[in-house]
């Protein structure tokens, strides 16, 4: 068996100010099947790590296999949305983002702030995927071209970014958001709508960064998967485990453990 894809979503009540907990799972390829692991809170995962290589594609629900050894994904494999690096200049043969575009800005704590452009329909749901802590809704354009534009400008300030690695997310983790320099960003745009997100992972302390799957389930932020292990909470990020074969036995290494292991 082989992780071929991730997923997460929001469990419980939706809303700007949500406080359900973030469910998900891995999809997971069996020869042409692909099956969804169900990786909600409190579910519990036994799987271990073996060989990684490329993990194909998936296409019309059945999974074609890549023997190459690249991970998650070979050159054969590997796409990249396009309209991800437009700058305003469209990179297709024709441009077809004729539709409103929302401008945003993003908090990740404590002080990461970003300005993303999206759909104006799937808003929430991308914050929510990127594991937002706090966003405002800021411009609404009638095309992505003039959206992208204004974007690129902002990015290139000194004080908005225009992506934000998992990495610089976990330094977050358990951390609140610089509420007064939050502040004196959003007002400088007069917003139209504001998100404050909540995950449901009640974290005392940033969980250790780890590639395994084994665990019980705490949660999901955006594309990173919470587990508890052993006394200490760890955090995988889900695209880390893409490519990977799942074994049944799960390897009894040493894991580095979190702070919160030794308290009283």
């Amino acid at each position: 068996m082989q992780v071929v894809g991730y997923e997460a979503d929001e469990v419980g009540d939706e809303g700007k100010s949500g406080s359900g907990a973030a469910g998900g799972g891995l999809y997971v390829a069996d020869g042409d099947d692909v099956e969804f692991v169900e990786a909600a809170p409190g579910t519990d995962l036994s799987f271990g790590l073996g060989d990684r290589r490329c993990a194909g594609t998936v296409h019309d629900g059945g999974h074609v296999p890549c023997d190459a050894d690249a991970a998650p994904y070979c050159d054969a494999h590997s796409s990249v949305w396009v309209c991800a690096r437009c700058t305003g200049t469209c990179l297709k043969d024709e441009m077809d983002c004729h539709e409103e575009h929302a401008m945003y800005l993003a908090a990740f704590a404590p002080d990461t702030f970003k300005v993303g452009v999206t759909r104006l329909w799937r808003l929430e749901t991308r914050l929510r995927e990127q594991g937002a802590d706090r966003a405002a809704h800021v411009r609404t354009f009638p095309d992505g071209r003039v959206a992208r534009e204004v974007e690129a400008e902002l990015a290139s300030g000194p004080d908005l970014v225009d992506r934000v690695r998992v990495p610089t997310k976990l330094d977050g983790f358990g951390r609140d958001v610089d509420a007064a320099a939050w502040e004196a960003l959003v007002e400088r745009f007069d917003p139209i709508d504001r998100f404050d997100f909540e995950y449901g992972l009640d974290l005392a302390d940033r969980p250790v960064a780890e590639t395994m799957a084994a665990g019980t389930v705490r949660g999901w932020k955006g594309r990173v998967l919470v587990l508890d292990r052993n006394g200490s909470t760890y955090a995988v990020d889900a695209r880390s485990l893409v490519g990977y074969e799942l074994t049944e036995e799960v390897p009894d290494r040493d894991l580095q453990s979190s702070l919160g292991a030794f308290g009283g």
